[in-house]
């Protein structure tokens, strides 16, 4: 076995569970996050302290774009395998700051390329892309394949994954680096973003506050269990492709929900109704997702699992929890 696994955005919510899931199967960690605050810091304190007196997992803070800093930890930690899901989220943010997704997506995935080709036997990168790089695609019969044109990004967000996608494809070609990219579709559980749609939904419902229902109730998205995806993370890391190789996989549950669909669905899980108002499609979002996941089914037996009524099911249950809500 390789030394450790580099984990960036470790206080994320996909780092999180993908890190604690390496552990549990013995790999020793390093995980690296800036703790920024873009949403609520004191959950991402909260996820890190779950890695308490667990001797095989160090947490250095480091900002992702820092190319010297991350460059040191490649080396001095001798490591060979990388799961980069580090970046600055969120399609609607993009569009006030869009300076902090050049620094954070574009900036961290050359610093973290540039790290891993000078480390010597380097065996593989796994980075995060998004399913937001296939624009407002219409959703037909059929899900979105890793073979279509990505080349109509409707947001900055999808732009800089986009970006990463392609200085990916130059790097393995200089440099022989294997590499995988991987286009999430909505990930959603417990530990989640609170940017995310059914997270401050249910905040609003518990507070007895109006949700703002954009697209008019008329989008879908493919809705993606956290461990699934993370099975779907550790099954791509696995299985590196050859020296110089870089592909693009789907990875996404692969069975769109209607937006209302979600909202009724949640509403059951949390036990209240919520007050919807109805408002036009925000610039930046697309209609809806649906993720062809042929490709990475066949490469590592990827299933999903949790169907959206037990994964909200669990979710409401965390969120009480978690809050201190009867």
């Amino acid at each position: 076995m390789s030394g450790p696994i580099l984990v960036t955005g470790a206080a994320g919510f996909v780092g999180h569970a993908t890190a604690h899931r390496l552990l549990a199967r013995g790999e020793r960690v390093i995980g690296i996050d800036i703790l920024n605050d873009y949403y609520d810091v004191t959950l991402k304190d909260a996820r890190l302290a779950t890695f308490d007196g667990i001797d095989a997992f160090t947490f250095h803070r480091v900002d992702v774009s820092d190319a010297a800093a991350v460059a040191a930890l490649v080396r001095d930690h001798d490591i060979r395998r990388v799961v980069h899901l580090a970046a600055q989220a969120g399609v609607r943010h993009s569009i006030d700051n869009p300076f902090a997704y050049e620094r954070s997506n574009v900036g961290g995935q050359l610093a973290i390329l540039e790290a891993c080709r000078h480390s010597p036997g380097f065996e593989h990168l796994v980075y995060a892309s998004s399913s937001s790089v296939y624009g407002d695609k219409p959703m037909g019969g059929e899900g979105f394949r890793e073979d279509e044109p990505a080349n109509r990004p409707v947001s900055l967000y999808a732009a800089t994954k986009r970006a990463c996608e392609l200085m990916s494809q130059s790097y393995a070609h200089l440099y022989r680096m294997p590499q995988t990219g991987l286009r999430f579709f909505t990930v959603y559980g417990p530990w989640g973003r609170p940017d995310m749609a059914y997270f401050s939904f249910t905040e609003k419902i518990v507070a007895g506050t109006p949700i703002e229902v954009f697209g008019e109730g008329r989008m879908a998205r493919d809705f993606t269990y956290i461990d699934d995806i993370v099975d779907g993370i550790i099954g791509a890391l696995d299985h590196p492709p050859t020296p110089g190789a870089h592909r693009i996989l789907n990875i996404g549950g692969s069975r769109p929900v209607g937006l209302m669909d979600m909202i009724e669905t949640l509403e059951r899980a949390i036990g209240r109704d919520a007050v919807k108002i109805m408002k036009p499609m925000q610039p930046g979002d697309v209609t809806a997702t649906y993720a062809d996941i042929s490709q990475l089914r066949a490469l590592t037996g990827y299933e999903p699992k949790v169907r959206l009524a037990e994964g909200l099911g669990r979710f409401a249950e965390w969120y009480k929890g978690y809050y201190g809500v009867n």
